[in-house]
C-alpha cells in the first residue's frame, strides 16, 4: 500500500485547519450564542412572564 506523500499531507492538514478555523468554528459560536438568547428568550415569553413593574 502507497503512503501518500508528504506534501499531500501537509497540504490535507492546512486546508483541514482552514476549514474548522474560518467555517466550523465561527458557525458553532454563532449557533451557540444565538440558541442561548432563544432560550432566554423563550424563559421570559413563556416561564417567567412579562415584567411586572417592580
Amino acid at each position: 500500500m502507497d503512503q501518500p506523500d508528504d506534501t499531500v499531507v501537509k497540504r490535507r492538514e492546512r486546508t483541514a485547519f482552514l476549514l474548522l478555523t474560518a467555517v466550523v468554528f465561527p458557525l458553532l459560536a454563532v449557533l451557540i450564542v444565538a440558541s442561548y438568547g432563544f432560550i432566554v428568550w423563550f424563559w421570559q415569553m413563556f416561564v417567567s412572564g412579562p415584567p411586572t413593574g417592580h
